[in-house]
């Protein structure tokens, strides 16, 4: 007992071929229920018998019953053996020996060998139930761990449970807080409802609806008593359409609270379920009083808005970002006798802009798509009975805080009366042009003498052409006159007639004066600024004292003539003009190109067409007219009424060389109707100079006085050349090799101003 059943199957063995003296013993030991088989071989020395055994078991599988078995043949031995099952059909295992004596088994042997076989048997039994027993044990102990482990594992998850439940509720409680918080600041309640009514009303729904927290949740008759009056059929309708169709729901109706007073309700309620049936309804009520009544007040706004719009006397139009139609005052509807919805469906851009017209605003509206800025034109609208009206429209972009642009706002001012004023202004402006075209058909240019006709003659012919005219004459004999009647008679009439004075700029500002100049190009250019040439552009520049410019100066002005462009001081970009070029001189240019202060080149370019404007002492016969002219103009001018002219005086003014030519004979005309008291003109004698006069001479200068022109011409280039200074190493007495006081005496005697040579200060 004890053992294990190898251990007895071992020991039985042993015993049968101790005590027994046997040859062959074998020992099968086997669970009945079907669990370990043992099996022990002893005395292999002889194997007959174990080969009949061994191939009797595999014929039968068990043996039922004990067996003896004689004459066992094993070559030249035999031998006599016996088999005793334990059990039914061996079921508990099985005892097998044998032996070589002649009376095996006998009697005691068979007793011995079933007797130790069912001790064996039951030692076996025993061990495989102990086994069991111990199996059990092991696994009821492993049971009895685990049971623990899992009632360990589930105390510490009862542990984690009940903590997150309080965790939980002490959210929940927090929450709860916050919840009602966030409802009291948002002045919303929750509530739930259901077919039978309210079940469930929050605190704050109370103090909304101004009822006291603590009591109970009012009945449907009783929520229905806080609507109000004009709102409560709404309302029964509202809880009447979500009880039917179970749908969510948003409206807002007025309450009166038990203190009279009226507050905006908002409800908002949605379909609760379980399981798939419908339980009724949760949402939220909440206080919208203000901004029902900023809702309210911006309607009202709105609403002035519009009518301040609608009544603003220019026709004002919405657009989207792509020129959508969105919106249009009621001027605007008016004048075009459309609908808002008809105006909205016209598809066509510019429908109602004159043919004319759409292909400008077309393009300006495009410009102010892809460039995002502001823009005004002038166009022509129709109206409804299809008559065009001007309008001056100005288009402005809004942007949104990202700087894209969401609306266009359109304005247009009605300007046809603006219009029909310029255009009668403008008729009126021809009609005058054409009056005074046929009283005076040069303006000013006053006389008839065969000398005057033949200047004039030549002005008719040049002006329609574009070439360049080179006036020469002598002082005060009219050779702007004479240029801006060119200009009045050519295609240029329209634009432009700029004057320059070469000789009264300084040298130094001479080329700033005629092409501009650039910002920073010497000191005190602040600003760009523009030349004389660019403002004339189209039209025509009148250049007197042309022989006054510097070289420099000349070769800017022979390009301007030649490639028709130029560049400003300071500047490096070409500006191409188009520019008539009238240029003036008292000076005799070919001496001037001969002795080298001008330019050939330049000369020939200016005298395409040379037209010589004579003196006055060479049309004595227009003096008489002249002096009429003058007299009316400076009469009226004083207020004086003058009826006729002394003859005496027109005598003595016929005689008179006029070495002033007709400026002088303006200035004496006018200073002396300043000083005449009757309506007879008359001239004081004292003032013409008293010169002796030969008829025979036709007009032509003593030698005395060519020699003084030229005289003067020679000090006042070297006062030119040498800025004004009359004395130093420098000066002009220097470079005349004269003395300064001789200089001084000859420039008072000449009337020279020596002060216009001098360069003017840079501001």
């Amino acid at each position: 007992m004890g053992q294990e059943p190898p251990a007895i199957a071992a020991d039985l063995a042993d015993l049968l071929i101790g005590s027994l003296e046997l040859d062959f013993a074998f020992v099968r030991l086997s669970d009945p229920r079907g669990g370990q088989v043992v099996e022990v071989t002893r005395g292999n020395s002889w194997k007959a018998f174990p080969e009949w055994l061994q191939q009797h078991l595999a014929e039968f599988g068990q043996i039922s019953r004990k067996e003896i078995v004689t004459n066992i043949s094993g070559g030249e031995e035999s031998c006599r053996g016996i088999v005793i099952p334990i059990g039914v059909n061996s079921e508990r295992g099985l005892v097998a020996a044998a032996s070589d004596r002649s009376d095996f088994p006998n009697q005691i042997d068979q007793q011995l060998l079933s007797v130790a076989a069912n001790n064996a048997a039951t030692a076996s039994q025993n061990a495989f139930l102990i086994k069991e027993l111990r199996s059990a044990q092991e696994a009821l102990r492993a049971h009895e761990q685990e049971l623990r482990k899992a009632r360990d594992e589930l105390e510490i998850k009862v542990a984690e449970r009940t903590s997150e439940l309080q965790r939980n509720a002490l959210e929940l409680q927090r929450s709860e807080f916050y919840l009602a918080e966030g409802q009291r600041v948002a002045h919303t309640g929750s509530w739930t409802f259901t077919p039978a009514g309210f079940e469930y009303w929050s605190s704050e729904l109370f103090q909304i609806y101004g009822l006291d927290p603590t009591g109970t949740v009012p009945t449907k008759e009783e929520y229905l008593a806080l609507v109000h009056p004009e709102d409560r059929e709404f309302v029964e309708q509202e809880i009447q359409k979500m009880l039917t169709t179970h749908r969510a729901f948003d409206f807002t109706k007025r309450i009166v609270r038990p203190d009279g007073q009226i507050r905006s309700i908002r409800c908002v309620g949605v379909p609760a379920t379980q399981a798939g049936t419908f339980r009724g309804f949760v949402g939220t009520g909440m206080d919208v009083t203000e901004q029902e009544q900023l809702i309210e007040a911006l309607r009202k706004s709105e609403e002035e808005l519009r009518q301040m719009l609608d009544l603003a006397p220019q026709l004002v139009a919405v657009y989207g970002p792509n020129r959508e139609r969105l919106h249009v005052n009621r001027i605007s509807l008016d004048y075009l006798g459309l609908s808002l919805e008809e105006w909205r469906q016209t598809a066509e851009l510019g429908a109602f802009v004159h043919p004319d017209d759409r292909a400008r605003d077309r393009d300006y509206f495009d410009r102010a798509l892809s460039a995002g800025s502001a823009f005004e034109l002038e166009l022509r609208l129709r109206k409804g009975d299809g008559t065009y009206r001007w309008f001056l429209a100005r288009l402005n972009p809004v942007r949104d805080d990202k700087g894209q642009i969401r609306r266009w706002y359109v304005t247009c001012t009605d300007i046809e009366d603006r219009k029909r004023a310029e255009e009668k202004l403008q008729q009126e402006n021809v009609a005058l042009r054409e009056e005074i075209d046929k009283a005076s058909m040069f303006e000013e240019i006053v006389g008839t003498s065969p000398a005057l006709q033949t200047v004039l003659s030549r002005i008719s012919k040049v002006a329609p052409t574009d070439s360049t005219v080179l006036i020469t004459g002598e002082t005060g004999t009219g050779k702007e006159l004479v240029a801006r009647a060119i200009h009045r008679r050519s295609n240029r009439a329209s634009r432009a007639f700029v004057s320059v004075n070469c000789a009264a700029i300084p040298r130094d500002l001479i080329a700033s004066e005629l092409f501009g100049h650039e910002k920073g190009a010497f000191t005190g250019a602040m600003q760009r600024r523009l030349g004389r040439f660019e403002l004339a552009e189209g039209g025509t520049i009148f250049l007197d004292e042309v022989g006054e410019l510097s070289a420099d100066t000349q070769v800017a002005l022979l390009r301007v003539l030649q490639e028709r462009e130029f560049e400003r001081v300071g500047g490096s970009q070409p500006i191409h003009v188009d520019v008539r070029v009238i240029a003036a001189t008292n000076r005799d240019l070919k001496t001037a190109v001969a002795s080298g202060n001008f330019r050939e080149d330049l000369y020939y370019r200016l005298n395409v067409f040379p037209l010589e404007v004579p003196p006055l002492r060479a049309r004595r016969a227009d003096i008489p007219l002249l002096v009429e002219y003058f007299i009316d103009r400076y009469a009226r001018k004083a207020g004086k009424n003058i009826s006729s002219v002394d003859k005496k005086t027109l005598q003595l003014l016929q005689s008179y060389p006029w070495p002033g030519n007709i400026r002088e004979l303006q200035n004496i005309i006018e200073r002396s109707v300043i000083v005449c008291e009757t309506e007879i003109f008359s001239v004081d004698e004292s003032w013409l100079s008293q010169q002796a006069h030969d008829g025979r001479s036709g007009g032509k200068l003593y030698l005395s006085q060519k020699v003084a022109a030229k005289e003067k011409e020679v000090i006042e280039e070297a006062l030119r050349e040498s800025q004004g200074r009359v004395f130093g190493p420098s000066g002009a007495a220097a470079r005349l090799g004269i003395a300064r006081s001789t200089l001084d005496s000859k420039i008072q005697s000449l009337n020279i101003n020596k002060n216009r040579f001098k360069p003017k200060p840079r501001s």
